[in-house]
């Protein structure tokens, strides 16, 4: 036990000391901005469709679960309100960005990992290109930019899912839906759930990227580190999920 605490506690200040070099790094030249924009695309633009269906589907899913209970009591004129409000301040960031985990952060524990297991970070070093400034540093820098752009899509496609479930049961116009969405929204509902995306885009990031970059010698090493990539990134996802819901609920 005391082995397996010590080794938890030495791995944490090992991804401590690697985050801090990615803010020494950030503003160090040369800045590829080039392998910034091709992460971009990457991350944001080919993961959309699979943020797109989730988002409708999560949208579609609550109302049709939430519709029985709330005319039971009556109060079915509640329920685009209360679809929005879940989906924006809740469900649709932590559900993005554990999809992000999964398909992101993976994938960049995969592909660091094998570029350390086939020696290209050690031939980057040799050949005078700093790795961690080009494999590292745009790799965070674009999931920290693009979840949050990508959590806002789930948003949008979420409250139209919604609608599309409201209509199954009863009619009701997209104006008249989105009127009592947005009527029931507050400028701090979306404020701290923007906010909390962006940490979980640098974690996303920082955590696939440790992960990968110090995997080991071997193959087998490239597999673990893609599996570890998830698994932590998704257990920080919760985390920082709680903190920001304490903070939000002692300060808003």
């Amino acid at each position: 036990m005391i082995v397996y605490l010590k080794n938890k506690f030495e791995a944490i200040g090992d991804v401590t000391l690697f985050s801090w070099r990615f803010f020494k790094e950030l503003f160090v030249p040369p800045y590829e901005l080039k392998e910034f924009f091709k992460q971009c695309y990457i991350i944001g633009y080919k993961s959309l469709p699979l943020v797109v269906i989730t988002g409708f589907i999560m949208g579609l899913v609550l109302t049709l679960q939430s519709r029985p209970t709330l005319v039971s009591f009556g109060a079915e004129s509640w329920l685009p309100g209360m679809v929005g409000l879940s989906l924006i301040r809740e469900i649709a960031p932590v559900i993005t960005a554990l999809i992000c985990a999964g398909k992101i952060s993976s994938g960049i524990g995969a592909e660091l990992g094998s570029m350390k297991v086939t020696e290209q970070i050690d031939a980057m070093e040799v050949s005078a290109i700093n790795p961690y400034n080009y494999l590292v540093v745009t790799r965070v820098l674009a999931t920290t930019l693009m979840i949050p752009i990508l959590v806002i899509f789930a948003d949008a496609v979420g409250i139209f899912g919604g609608y599309v479930g409201m209509n199954i049961h009863s009619k009701i116009t997209l104006y008249r839906y989105l009127a009592q969405v947005f009527d029931s929204l507050e400028f701090l509902d979306i404020i701290p759930a923007t906010i909390k995306t962006f940490f979980f885009g640098f974690f996303v990031g920082m955590i696939g990227c440790y992960e990968g970059y110090n995997a080991s010698n071997g193959t087998a090493s490239v597999g673990r580190a893609a599996n570890s990539a998830v698994v932590t990134a998704s257990l920080i996802i919760f985390i920082i999920d709680m903190i920001a819901v304490q903070i939000t609920d002692l300060f808003f």
